[in-house]
């Protein structure tokens, strides 16, 4: 038999790679760890940062960044607190698939596009429409048991 010389072995196995997503939640991680130690940054923010870092908390980016910034973590997250109520609103009307629907999307997305802090409401979004769709596929998986 001949040999196919366009084949190669692979050297590296594909579980000993890092996945990107694992070297940017390490990066993470550690600039978390950074801010926890710079006593520069006041207790308030390191407090909330920790406990974000500790629970896996899908803004601890936004906070680290804030941090970073210079922001009092406290304040940005209560800046945004009026308009994280907003945003569970329209992201309810959105879910709801009614003749509102595209207007509250239109809003939503203007409102994220215009906010100091885009990421975090991007995420308030997500996590209503995601919890949103699941009481929805509940409802819809009952219905189908009674039907």
């Amino acid at each position: 038999m001949a040999n196919n010389g366009s084949a190669s072995v692979r050297e590296t196995p594909h579980v000993n790679r890092t996945s990107s997503t694992n070297t940017i939640v390490n990066a993470l991680k550690e600039r978390a760890e950074a801010v926890l130690n710079d006593r520069s940054i006041d207790p308030q923010s390191r407090a909330i940062i920790r406990h974000a870092l500790e629970t896996n908390d899908p803004w601890l980016a936004g906070l680290v960044r804030s941090a970073d910034a210079g922001e009092n973590v406290f304040d940005v997250i209560e800046a945004e607190a009026p308009n994280s109520e907003k945003i569970e609103a329209l992201a309810e009307i959105i879910c709801r698939a009614g003749d509102k629907s595209a207007a509250a999307l239109f809003l939503l997305t203007g409102k994220i596009e215009n906010s100091a802090h885009p990421e975090v409401l991007a995420n308030v979004a997500k996590h209503v429409a995601f919890a949103r769709c699941g009481e929805l596929r509940e409802l819809v998986l009952a219905t189908d048991l009674q039907g």
